[in-house]
């Protein structure tokens, strides 16, 4: 593994009012309009590449800006916030794609309003329309990707609604932006090319969540569906995607057992493959999240907890049987994205141990295990692409080692980042036909983080 070095940034996804003042201040701190911005530079090695036709070595400088906006008044809100996203050190071979390069693209560009207590005495309705960014739920399904180095945007409507008695709701249309530039020169190069969406794909649905259903645990409901379509230049499998979820969980405290579980089903249909002619087949698809945990007293705030994952795979049959995150992110549950992205909720059977502590509000960690199976020894193991349509190599994928040093060097302004994983590789991801045989994965990436 070689040494490696980055300075990176934490852009804001929620927008421009949780920001620091250091913008701020320098614009004289005006009541109605807030302004921030974001720098993130990341350096990420890799060796022991895990994913069919990549080098099995792999850098990049992961340069990220962003630049936030947003005025108020009389109950209105107008705001934007434009992302730059580069990438360097990048080559033919390399993970590089419309992931990590996204040039001067105006993510979020959006009318919004609080419409008070229509619904009634104590209750509150906002309203937004544009472009936007979303984090709904649990962000498995629908996420504003934080550790990737793009993000995904949305444009269409959100209805935001809270009872009196704090039950909430969140109901949305939205069309997701497609990153451009997406063919491998034009990463690269990081050439601007700029963001689309339209109606070849939607994405609409609600989650609602109930804040005290059981005791001190929550329960939450979701339903989203994706509609696509073939456009031009861009074969799709045409996706039609149902997605059920239902989500309790209990938030972690001192000295109490914690805890949370999601279940997710998914039915529809899709192409066999990108051709045209290609046969419909239908969908029945899942996934499961569980996790248990405990924080002990003390100024570590020390917690320890067992967690469970596991997402369907697409074996013989008829139908099709592989789970899809649609948008949902994955370093909170599983691994980095980035150039690692070798796990993510697809065909997976991983449980789990993990150890957290926050000493102090400048110093937070994470370190973990995991043991991980194909949950169908005939499709490709998770995100991987590696993949025996015999299922002669076994269900072992291997273990992962996983862990996250987080560092303020100024409070609220300037944060050290380290993130780092070793994949040991198991039977399936040695032996199985176009597995590489590269030896077990190393990952590591350090960065600054800048925030004004």
């Amino acid at each position: 593994m070689r040494s490696a070095f980055a300075v990176c940034a934490f852009a804001l996804p929620g927008g421009a009012l949780a920001a620091p003042p250091a913008l701020q201040d320098a614009i004289g701190d005006p009541e109605n309009f807030r302004l921030s911005g974001s720098l993130r530079v990341r350096y990420e090695t890799l060796d022991g590449q895990s994913r069919p036709g990549l080098d099995p070595r792999d850098d990049q400088l992961a340069l990220r800006a962003t630049l936030a906006a947003e005025y108020r008044k009389h109950g209105v809100r107008v705001g934007a916030e434009l992302f730059d996203s580069r990438a360097y050190l990048t080559e033919p071979g390399s993970a590089a794609s419309a992931n990590e390069v996204n040039t001067l693209e105006l993510v979020q560009a959006y009318v919004g309003a609080d419409l008070g207590s229509v619904l009634g005495r104590g209750s509150k309705t906002e309203v937004q329309l544009g472009r936007f960014m979303l984090n709904l739920g649990s962000r498995r399904l629908v996420a504003a990707d934080e550790y990737r180095n793009t993000t995904n945007g949305y444009t269409g409507a959100r209805i935001d609604l809270k009872a009196a008695d704090g039950s909430t709701a969140t109901l949305i249309y939205t069309l997701p932006q497609l990153r451009r530039p997406d063919d491998l020169d034009s990463v690269l190069d990081n050439r601007r090319q700029g963001d689309r969406e339209s109606f070849d794909l939607r994405l609409w649905g609600a989650v609602a969540q109930r804040p005290k259903a059981f005791g001190e645990t929550a329960l939450e409901l979701a339903y989203f569906r994706l509609q696509e379509r073939d456009s031009p230049g861009r074969p799709t499998r045409d996706r039609d995607l149902h997605t059920l979820s239902a989500r309790m969980i209990r938030n972690p405290k001192a000295r109490v057992w914690d805890y949370e579980l999601e279940g997710i089903y998914q039915f529809g249909a899709v192409r066999g493959s990108t051709a045209p002619a290609a046969a419909r087949v239908s969908v029945s698809a899942w996934f499961v999240h569980a996790d248990l945990g405990y924080t002990f007293p003390g100024p570590a705030k020390l917690r320890l907890s067992a967690e469970y994952d596991q997402a369907s795979g697409d074996g013989p049959g008829r139908g099709f049987g592989r789970f899809d995150t649609l948008f949902g992110m994955r370093r909170a549950d599983l691994a980095p994205s980035g150039i690692y992205a070798a796990v993510g909720r697809a065909n997976i059977l991983t449980p789990g141990i993990r150890a957290e502590i926050a000493p102090s509000p400048r110093l937070d960690a994470f370190a973990g295990y995991r043991a991980m199976w194909l949950s169908d020894r005939r499709d490709a193991f998770s995100t991987t692409g590696v993949r025996d349509p015999a299922g002669a190599s076994g269900r072992f994928a291997g273990h992962q080692l996983d862990g996250r040093l987080r560092y303020w060097l100024v409070p609220q302004t300037l944060r050290a980042e380290v993130n780092a994983v070793w994949l040991i590789k198991g039977r399936f991801l040695k032996h199985a036909p176009n597995a590489p045989r590269t030896g077990d994965t190393h990952y590591l990436s350090t960065a600054l983080v800048a925030m004004f």
